[in-house]
């Protein structure tokens, strides 16, 4: 049995969300009307190496203060010091020595994120509110978001984490793990993040599974030296164990439960600007028809319906979940052995060797026509070929 626990402080840069934002960015840019002409100056006279850069004319800075322009979107960190953010984690494990070489273990594994950085639109509206209705409309005539910087949100992961590991033996090594898990948040992203709900009534809108979630993930990874061939317990001498012999198989299998999705709709009746807009749930037990291409729906669309008037719809952020994925990659190995120290190596490998579907999360926008279709896919099998001399 062991355990542990730990805090580890954001390593984040602050040159990353604020380079290029705070105080204020001016650029500067002399395009040319077309491909085939220079590019001008103010003046109208043609730019190029010999005349070189034009005059560059910067904001008034002699008063100490550069007013945004109206229509620029900035982010500028609170007054004050920066919460910069930390994670504390945990974990209980019990592992035990099962028979035939195999360790097995089962843990619990948990984190907690405390100050994430984000942004906070404190420009943002209410229901019916539009431009002329926020908050710094009225004062400044500013209509643009206006994004205040700090670590503010938090987060939190809790696991279920159980593994088997063989170690090499006759042939043979084994190891596995699965997971159940469940990861919340109010964004995915740190630093450089946005939350999609910034009224303060409907802020905790915003916390909910974490985009990346995803409840259940297995893999499985073996090498396996085929028993066969000059030293080996079967079909060990003769012509056929030349054939047969110095053969490998490799390969990894995944398992793993889809994504969460939002259910977005228009938010031109919302009229809540910086602000998301998601449809109304009419059915408490939304349906799941698995059916992908243009004939069929993933989920019932009947399910769901646009809003008409000026208030946000019922349904929540993350509330679904895309398809899930197989995979199987295998590759299958001879080795012929030319010295003591030397050989060549031929290989077969199989990407997604099933060729089973990776099917793209459905549609969420409950104004498009193809709501909840799934109209495509990847991961497509793939098939490699190599010789690898090893000496």
């Amino acid at each position: 049995m062991r355990s542990g626990y730990g805090i580890n402080y954001d390593p984040l840069p602050l040159s990353r969300p604020l380079r290029g934002f705070y105080p204020l960015t001016v650029n500067f840019a002399f395009p040319a009307p077309n491909g085939f002409v220079q590019a001008v100056d103010s003046n109208g006279s043609p730019l190029n190496l010999a005349t070189g850069m034009p005059p560059v004319f910067g904001p008034d800075l002699s008063t100490g203060i550069a007013e945004l322009p109206a229509a620029a979107s900035e982010r500028s960190p609170y007054p004050g010091e920066l919460h910069r953010g930390y994670t504390q984690s945990w974990n209980f494990t019990v592992e035990r020595q099962l028979p035939s070489n195999v360790l097995a273990s089962i843990a619990y594994v948990g984190t907690q994120t405390v100050h994430q950085f984000a942004d906070r639109d404190i420009n943002a509206g209410y229901p019916g509110s539009g431009t002329a209705g926020l908050p710094y409309a009225a004062k400044f005539g500013r209509t643009q978001p206006t994004n205040m910087w700090d670590g503010y949100l938090s987060a939190n992961y809790h696991s279920l984490q159980t593994s088997i590991r063989r170690q090499f033996s006759n042939g043979l090594m084994l190891q596995g793990a699965y997971t159940w898990s469940k990861a919340i948040n109010m964004t995915d992203d740190d630093g450089w993040a946005a939350v999609g709900w910034n009224w303060a009534p409907v802020f905790n809108r915003n916390r909910a599974p974490a985009g990346y979630d995803r409840t259940h993930v297995f893999q499985m990874g073996w090498v396996y030296n085929l028993p066969f061939g000059k030293d080996k317990p079967y079909i060990n001498s003769g012509i056929l164990s030349h054939i047969v012999g110095n053969w490998e198989v490799d390969g990894v299998m995944a398992a793993y439960t889809g994504t969460p999705m939002t259910v977005t709709a228009p938010g031109d009746s919302l009229n809540a600007p910086n602000n998301t807009q998601t449809a109304d749930q009419v059915n408490p037990n939304v349906e799941k028809l698995a059916q992908a291409g243009p004939g069929g729906w993933w989920f019932d669309p009947t399910a769901y319906k646009t809003i008409t008037d000026q208030r946000f719809g019922s349904s929540g952020r993350n509330t679904l979940r895309g398809p899930g994925v197989f995979n199987t990659d295998l590759t299958l190995a001879r080795t012929f052995p030319i010295k003591e120290r030397m050989n060549l190596q031929f290989r077969s490998e199989w990407y997604n060797m099933p060729n089973s579907v990776h099917l793209n999360n459905p549609n969420v926008d409950s104004s498009s026509p193809n709501f909840m279709r799934i109209l495509g896919s990847s991961g497509e099998r793939q098939i490699r070929f190599g010789l690898r001399l090893q000496f």
